[in-house]
């Protein structure tokens, strides 16, 4: 094929066969229960996780998203890195903030890591920046 029709074709097929695997892979991981990082791969550009989290308490207020924020914040980022690395804006992230204080109840930074950090539901990830 000359058109390029078939290239499109082509790259779905892998993709799907792509798609296939991991869930393949994910599936066993689920299976055997070990660990917390189920899956981890970049996707164009973009990093992919698949946590298996223990969310009880606190921590299982925050979307994935807060918890990510709310992470940051406890390795002691300010709002402009974490909008930089997120590539997000700093109205953004001041805007999640707001909503996890709203949703933990409090009112202060280190209020919400204290929060988050009693009974060690949020371990900030020495990796956040990489």
């Amino acid at each position: 094929m000359t058109d390029g029709a078939g290239t499109g074709l082509l790259a779905r097929e892998r993709t799907a066969a792509e798609v296939e695997a991991l869930a393949v892979e994910l599936i066993a991981k689920l299976a055997a229960g070990d660990g917390h990082v189920l899956l981890d791969l970049e996707i164009d550009g973009v990093r992919c996780l698949v946590l298996r989290g223990d969310r009880t308490g606190p921590v299982s207020l925050l979307s994935p998203r807060e918890l990510e924020i709310a992470r940051m914040v406890a390795c002691g980022h300010p709002n402009k890195t974490i909008a930089s690395v997120l590539e997000i804006s700093t109205w953004t992230v001041a805007s999640h903030l707001r909503r996890i204080f709203m949703k933990l109840d409090v009112t202060s930074r280190a209020a919400m890591v204290s929060r988050l950090t009693s009974g060690e539901q949020l371990k900030p990830d020495p990796m956040e920046l990489t």
